[in-house]
C-alpha cells in the first residue's frame, strides 16, 4: 500500500512541459531530502550528463503558465529563479550524480511511477479500441451513449468560464 501512495504522489508532481513528462526540482530535492540549492549545483557541476533532453531549466513565460494553471506549487511559486525541469532520463541520471542510498531508493520509486502512467495511458487506449469495436457491433441506438463514454474517456478541454468577480466592464 506504502509503494501506491507514493506513486501516487509521485504521479501528482509529474507534469507536462514543451511536450515531455517532466519533474520539477524543488519536487525532487524534497524527494531526495536534499536542498534544491543543493540539487542544482550537483547538475550544474555535472552538466554534462544532463543534455537538453535530459533537463532544462524553465523559461519565465513557462514558469509564469505553471504557477497560474498549479496550485500545489506552494511557497516554490515565489521563487526568484526558474526551476530546472527533469525528464524521465534526466532523473535516472541524478541518482548517479547525487550518489545516497536515498536517491537510488527514490529514483525507483519515480521510475516505477513513470511505468505506472505509461500502464494508465496503455489501459486507456485499451479501452477506446474495445468501445470502438463494440460500436461497430450495434446498431445507432447505443450511438449516444458511445459518444457519451468517448468523452468522458477522451476529457476534452473545454472551455471554461472565468471566475472571479465581475464589473460589468470590458
Amino acid at each position: 500500500m506504502s509503494d501506491l501512495i507514493r506513486s501516487k504522489n509521485i504521479i501528482s508532481q509529474i507534469y507536462y512541459i514543451r511536450g515531455v513528462k517532466v519533474m520539477l526540482d524543488f519536487h525532487l530535492a524534497a524527494l531526495y531530502e536534499v536542498e534544491t540549492r543543493v540539487l542544482k549545483q550537483s547538475v550544474r557541476r555535472n552538466i554534462n550528463r544532463f543534455p537538453e533532453d535530459f533537463m532544462f531549466q524553465l523559461t519565465e513565460t513557462e514558469w509564469k503558465e505553471l504557477i497560474t494553471n498549479c496550485d500545489n506549487l506552494g511557497s516554490v511559486k515565489f521563487s526568484p529563479a526558474t526551476p530546472f525541469a527533469f525528464a524521465e532520463q534526466g532523473i535516472a541520471m541524478l541518482s548517479g550524480v547525487l550518489r545516497s542510498e536515498k536517491a537510488i531508493n527514490v529514483n525507483i520509486a519515480i521510475m516505477r511511477a513513470f511505468v505506472r502512467m505509461r500502464e494508465l495511458i496503455g489501459q486507456n487506449k485499451e479501452l477506446k479500441k474495445k468501445l470502438e469495436e463494440m460500436e461497430s457491433k450495434y446498431d445507432q441506438q447505443f450511438k449516444v451513449v458511445f459518444e457519451a463514454i468517448r468523452q468522458l474517456i477522451e476529457k476534452k478541454n473545454e472551455p471554461r468560464n472565468p471566475i472571479g468577480f465581475k464589473t460589468g466592464k470590458k
